[in-house]
């Protein structure tokens, strides 16, 4: 029988540091919870001698409190700035702010789970995971108030993962209607976020658009910014047990080791890289379980400053330490987690860093072999070479919309229309499967890599998962460049469209020579779903985007350029990637000189790195 205990937790109290919950923990506790209001919202008081003055004056402030939290948004997620320490940056995503959303996110179930079912509905579930940030602890308790006001009952997760979050709706017997996880991925310790799910899923950038302009009203109209002492039943749960146990299974009835099926990872050594992060619990619940030896993993203990490095599969020390870990164990796999495990990258026996296109490469060659003929979903970053290697082995890529959501609602789309896709992946990490539920989940992808360096094991090679995709060809150059917008933070994203709409005209209009606007590559599904000019477009525009492939008379096709803007700061991306040496500087020239220069934009724009590069050939 689970335990009881009560307690009043202030948003102002610094919580225990977290931690997963030990073999002894019961599975779940209830506690009941009081919320304390904090002060009223501090409001700047002015002489004014006309009433219609004083209107104007309220109208100001109240739509300056409601962009405050719409500008939160960030595609399908939210995420701010939660901690003071970020030189430029001020604390937005604050408990208050965060319980508004929450209530919002909260109506936002209950009112769809009641046109679903055609009557009011009660006991409306919503569990809440997070990661080790040390904002965690009080944003956690804003969650739970606006969870309660909206009427939902609220189960703690605890540390936890973004995938287990989204599981949590799913596995009986906790199944709960809604979730949300509180991360903010690999971004520094400053920021944290949300993500929410229900049965069907992630949310799509239009609903949490929705949920953010309602917690905007709520907000801006809100006498006091947090709930009078609201006693909430609490209930803690253990469900990261429940989701390990699921990934074990899976290796186990899959491998189905023929001298020891529970424990089919006897005999291999695999590095695990946490990074600090809810990671940690895939080297002590599954794989040690299973057998393996994990001696030499990193950063397994979580820490919420995240002190050793970003927890991040692209990020270059991360891969790096983890290359060196495996070499110096001569380890059969490293695995590096980001922060909340909804992405990962490998490191093969050899110390050969697998992340971006090679993983993609190494997760479409196992699927491909289960799924003949299937179409891979990938953002518009992925190589040329990419797709031929995919269509070598039979299958058929279809470049999307940089974004996950994005990919993954790609997938989604066109196993609705009756074309089979059984994988979608961002170069980022981010991979959805269709036999998991279209999750994009770290440790789901690095359980599919477990089973297949296992059964070339059993089937007598020593070679490991790299040589899977040795006949994966890499660009010579390829570059990311960022261009901050000169803005209002406001404005900015009205300034940054208005450079890519322009660049898409002057690509159209053949003012860059040899620039030709980019569709879907070899892609046979849809002509133009690149850049979301088919009539059945997936997602809905959370970024605006083009690509445009590069030919000239010497080379031919030798490369593209990608243009977007980003959704989490206010600025501009250009990637570009070239089978020719050098000419990634060649496009940045013409990008600088042909189009923003000539265009006028470096008024505008901070091209201050695009600069160095096109007269250096140095990225900083």
């Amino acid at each position: 029988m689970a335990s009881t205990s009560t307690s009043s937790i202030s948003l102002q109290t610094n919580a225990q540091k977290p931690c997963f919950p030990s073999k002894s923990a019961p599975r779940i506790s209830h506690t009941n919870l009081s919320f304390p209001c904090s002060l009223p919202l501090s409001t700047k008081f002015v002489c004014v001698k006309s009433s219609s003055t004083a209107k104007y004056y309220n109208e100001v402030v109240v739509d300056e409190e409601m962009d405050r939290i719409r500008r939160l948004q960030n595609g399908s997620d939210v995420r701010g700035v939660a901690l003071e320490g970020e030189k430029g940056r001020t604390v937005d995503l604050t408990p208050p702010a965060v319980e508004a959303i929450a209530e919002s996110f909260g109506e936002w179930v209950i009112n769809g789970l009641e046109k679903e079912r055609g009557h009011p509905v009660d006991n409306v579930g919503v569990s809440l995971g997070r990661d080790p940030r040390i904002s965690g602890a009080s944003l956690s308790v804003a969650v739970f108030s606006g969870l309660a006001r909206a009427g939902c009952l609220v189960f703690d997760m605890g540390l936890a993962t973004t995938p287990a979050c989204f599981m949590s709706t799913i596995f009986p017997p906790f199944a709960y209607d809604a979730s949300i996880m509180m991360t903010a991925s690999h971004l520094p310790y400053t920021r944290n976020g949300l993500k929410f799910f229900t049965k069907k899923g992630g949310l799509s950038s239009p609903d949490v658009e929705d949920i953010c302009d309602k917690a905007a009203r709520k907000y801006a109209n809100r006498l006091t910014k947090v709930s009078m002492l609201l006693n909430i039943p609490l209930s803690r749960v253990d469900f990261m047990s429940t989701y390990a146990k699921h990934l074990r299974d899976i290796i186990k009835e899959r491998v189905n080791h023929p001298l020891h099926y529970e424990t089919p990872l006897q005999g291999f050594q695999i590095i695990v890289n946490a990074g600090n992060g809810s990671g940690g619990f895939f080297t002590w619940d599954v794989l040690d379980k299973l057998g393996a030896d994990t001696f030499g993993s990193l950063h397994l203990k979580p820490d919420g400053m995240f002190p050793n490095h970003i927890p991040n599969p692209e990020d270059k020390t991360a891969m790096a330490v983890t290359r060196a870990a495996v070499l110096e164990n001569s380890a059969d796999l490293g695995i590096v987690f980001d922060t909340d495990v909804d992405r990962s990258g490998v490191v093969d026996n050899k110390g050969n860093p697998i992340n971006g296109d090679k993983l993609i490469a190494l997760i479409s060659a196992i699927v491909l072999r289960e799924h003949p003929g299937t179409t891979i979903v990938t953002d518009a970053r992925t190589s040329m070479a990419l797709t031929r290697f995919i269509t070598n082995r039979g299958g058929h890529h279809c470049l999307y919309r940089v974004g996950y959501r994005n990919v993954i609602d790609k997938g989604v789309q066109l196993n609705k229309e009756g074309i089979e896709t059984h994988l979608m992946m961002e170069t980022s990490g981010h991979g959805a499967l269709k036999e998991n539920h279209f999750l994009d989940d770290g440790a789901y992808m690095v359980v599919k890599i477990i089973i297949e360096m296992v059964r070339m094991k059993l089937a007598g090679s020593d070679e490991g998962v790299g040589n899977i995709i040795k006949d994966l060809e890499e660009p010579a150059e390829s570059i990311e460049l960022r261009i901050n917008v000169v803005s209002e933070p406001r404005y900015a994203k009205e300034k940054a469209i208005e450079a890519i709409e322009t660049f898409r005209e002057y690509v159209e209009e053949g003012r860059l020579e040899g620039w030709e606007l980019d569709s879907c590559g070899d892609c046979w599904v849809s002509e133009g779903c690149l850049v979301d000019s088919n009539d059945t477009s997936a997602a809905a525009v959370d970024a605006h985007m083009y690509r445009a492939k590069v030919s000239d008379e010497e080379h031919g096709q030798h490369g593209w350029v990608h243009i977007r803007q980003s959704i989490h700061n206010p600025n501009i991306a250009v990637n570009m990637q070239s089978s020719v040496p050098g000419c990634c500087q060649t496009m940045t020239r013409v990008l600088l000189d042909k189009f923003i220069i000539a265009n006028g934009m470096d008024k505008s724009l901070d091209i201050s790195q695009i600069e160095k590069y096109a007269k250096s050939g140095i990225v900083g």
